[in-house]
């Protein structure tokens, strides 16, 4: 059971009716991509914790110093 205001149930409600969804459907999804969205914003907080500029800048100085291919350049 979930409670929610009239006007976010009635946004809710359309909403999932032009996904042709049910409101518990839409919500559930809804939930799980906030919660993919945060759990995935710890990973990249813990993983850039590992880096080291150091690092980094060694494995960029590997890159060979060329020009990019016509097709790819801005």
């Amino acid at each position: 059971m979930l409670e929610l205001p009239d006007s976010l149930h009635k946004k809710v409600r359309e909403i999932a009716k032009k996904d042709n969804v049910s409101i518990n459907q839409f919500i559930n999804s809804a939930l799980a991509e906030k919660i993919a969205a945060f759990l995935t914003e710890e990973y990249l907080e813990e993983r850039a914790k590992r880096g080291s500029r150091e690092k980094f800048e060694r494995v960029l100085s590997k890159v060979p110093d060329v020009q990019p291919e016509e097709y790819d350049r801005l």
